[in-house]
């Protein structure tokens, strides 16, 4: 049984339907990544207008976008077990149904050896990456279906996929995290929604959020975290953190300087103040005391 070869089946060729149509669409554009931690809640108010700052967005958070009525540009999926098709709709306030049938507003970034229910059940569009997998002969059965060579490296998490097909792909720059928390919050919750994860934590190490504060995480998390951390040091690029919150490049002696910290509506702002002077510029004819800094 191999996934990719019944995903290859529903929808046709991959290289017909794959990721390498993004190539540059966000070309020096600053983009928004967001990851499904605790902390995602506070960039609540900022999502409902980005004022046209592209968003893309881990599956894991599909429910919590439609519920709040937040605008995506990509949803992206990585996992190839079946746990991501009860993760469509877990904590919403729908019934499953409800968010499938939502699906056919949105477009789903989907690694090749995706579960094939979720590409089945899936209505929207649906583009194809391939991943570096450190098992030979699996790769090579893999190519054996089809030889689809658009790579996506993660860092072993979805979060990753996502700021690799936004940045090497879609040419983005900066880029601006949100939900990054790589750990639970001071409420030991794992999501902004109602969780299985926040019954137990099971075993857990400690480390420091961007506030210096003592926090609980999973040693797989933190291991996640290093990632971006070197990540931020290693390639070139701008890289914002607007999760408000989490270990995104915090260390007991402080944060490191190759992430900066912020919050997410002071970026937006960043990127759409010019337009609060359209009317001094567009009808100078007409009075006007708008004067921004």
């Amino acid at each position: 049984f191999r996934p990719e070869k019944l995903n290859l089946a529903l929808i046709g060729p991959f290289k017909d339907k794959g990721i390498g149509e993004l190539f540059g669409v966000f070309d020096k554009k600053p983009c928004i990544v967001a990851g499904a931690g605790p902390s995602l809640a506070n960039s609540l108010d900022a999502l409902k207008d980005t004022h046209g700052v592209p968003v893309i967005s881990c599956l894991h958070n599909f429910h919590f976008f439609v519920d709040n009525e937040l605008r995506c540009d990509y949803f992206v999926t990585l996992d190839a077990g079946e746990i991501v098709l009860e993760e469509i709709s877990e904590g919403g306030a729908h019934p499953e149904e409800y968010y499938w049938e939502k699906t056919k507003d949105h477009t789903l970034l989907a690694f090749i050896g995706s579960p094939p229910k979720l590409i089945e059940k899936w209505k929207g569009k649906v583009l194809f990456f391939h991943c570096p997998i450190p098992n030979y002969e699996i790769l090579e059965e893999m190519q054996k279906i089809e030889q689809f060579h658009t790579y996506v490296s993660t860092g072993g998490n979805v979060l990753g996929a996502c700021a690799y097909i936004a940045k090497a792909i879609c040419g983005a720059n900066p880029l601006a995290f949100i939900g990054a928390d790589f750990c639970f919050s001071y409420k030991k919750k794992f999501h902004p929604w109602a969780s299985k994860y926040d019954k137990t934590l099971g075993h857990v190490m400690r480390g420091f959020d961007v506030y210096g504060h003592k926090v609980a995480t999973w040693q797989s998390y933190y291991n996640f975290k290093l990632w971006f951390d070197w990540l931020s040091c290693s390639v070139p690029g701008i890289y914002i953190n607007c999760t408000e919150g989490g270990m995104m490049g915090a260390y007991p002696e402080g944060n490191i300087q190759q992430i900066q910290q912020m919050e997410l509506k002071r970026l937006i702002r960043m990127y759409s103040m010019y337009e609060e002077m359209r009317d001094g510029c567009e009808k100078p004819e007409i009075p006007n005391n708008k004067i921004l800094f």
